[in-house]
């Protein structure tokens, strides 16, 4: 595992069990018990702990199968942004930070990630920011109606690297058409890589669907609210890529 964000999401019940050439690997369905992620072993650290404790309350939310009551949850109405899987929170504080009118929904499955921004919140003073430390995918089924979403951020999901768990890649047909569902008219989903092969795939799946529109000819330019990550920035001094991909709900 590189510092890839954690992918917390997984089929949901209504995936479709035929693969989509071109999207995942020739013969090989995209099962409902196969999830995008792996819960790894981590260590969460007394600086997150304490952030566990004196912040978690307030911007911890728990997972219900029942619509999110946003206004309620945030104490305000402001566009709704959803994150699936912030890794360590680097990316997700600073977005927060420069986005201060939208209201940001995280989803991640790893408890030392959450303390993490958990941390950063408390340490920035953040206020538009909410957790939910559950699958990504029973969120967006049972959480988010149709068209309740203005934004959706995924970045630097998992790639599954070997051709035999690119199954287990999140994006893919099943999961876009269910966000794209949830998006609000003219809303974004807002994708980034650094696995060229994956960069592939993702603009396959994503201008495939057809309630999406691609905002560019292809990749789009970095947006100037997604910040370079200390992991970037080592990739790129490397020489490596870095793919965005950002379409808009029709």
């Amino acid at each position: 595992m590189t510092e890839h964000q954690t992918n917390a999401a997984a089929p949901g019940p209504d995936a479709p069990q035929d693969a989509t050439p071109g999207i995942a690997p020739a013969g090989v369905a995209y099962p409902k018990t196969i999830k995008s992620y792996v819960l790894r072993a981590g260590r969460t650290t007394t600086g997150q702990a304490k952030a566990f404790a004196e912040v978690g309350p307030q911007f911890l939310l728990n997972y219900q199968a029942a619509p999110l009551d946003a206004a309620a949850a945030y104490g305000r109405s402001a566009p709704l942004i959803l994150e699936i899987g912030f890794g360590m929170g680097e990316a997700t504080a600073h977005i927060a930070r420069v986005r201060p009118d939208d209201n940001f929904l995280c989803c991640e499955v790893h408890e030392p990630g959450v303390g993490a921004l958990l941390k950063r919140i408390s340490e920035q003073d953040i206020k538009n920011i909410r957790i939910l430390r559950h699958d990504a995918v029973e969120v967006i089924d049972n959480m988010l109606p149709e068209a309740s979403i203005d934004g959706v951020h995924i970045f630097f999901p998992d790639p599954w690297h070997k051709k035999k768990h690119n199954k287990r890649r999140l994006v893919q047909s099943p999961l876009i058409a269910k966000l794209a569902s949830r998006l609000k008219p003219g809303g974004y989903l807002h994708c980034a890589t650094d696995w060229e092969p994956y960069a592939v795939q993702m603009l396959e799946v994503l201008s495939a669907e057809p309630t999406l529109a691609n905002t560019a000819e292809g990749y789009a330019p970095q947006p100037d609210y997604r910040p370079l990550t200390k992991f970037e920035n080592r990739g790129i001094k490397l020489g490596h890529g870095v793919w965005d991909l950002v379409f808009r709900k029709v």
